[in-house]
């Protein structure tokens, strides 16, 4: 089966693309804002997870450190919080 395609003459000025206006972004500057500072967030909590590990002749006792198993997971964890309240985060608009 063919498909017959046609193509309408058009001038210059229909060719520019139109800017949408800000209120028709889905997401704004302080979105992206929000969701690189939740990005940087989940990745210290990651880090601060990181680190050596026991070897098979030697136990390392810090692989059972605060650091490692509370303050990282809960700085990660609420970075991916805040990476939704990022998204969802509607600026108020000025009256």
């Amino acid at each position: 089966m063919a498909y017959k395609t046609q193509h309408k003459a058009t001038s210059a000025s229909q060719d520019v693309l139109e800017k949408e206006s800000e209120s028709e972004m889905p997401l704004l500057r302080p979105n992206f804002i929000l969701m690189a500072v939740a990005g940087v967030m989940i990745v210290l909590g990651f880090l601060l997870m990181a680190g050596g590990s026991s070897d098979w002749g030697a136990f390392n006792p810090d692989i059972f450190s605060t650091r490692r198993i509370v303050v990282g997971p809960t700085i990660a964890f609420l970075g991916f919080i805040f990476m939704g309240v990022g998204i969802m985060y509607s600026p108020r608009k000025k009256k």
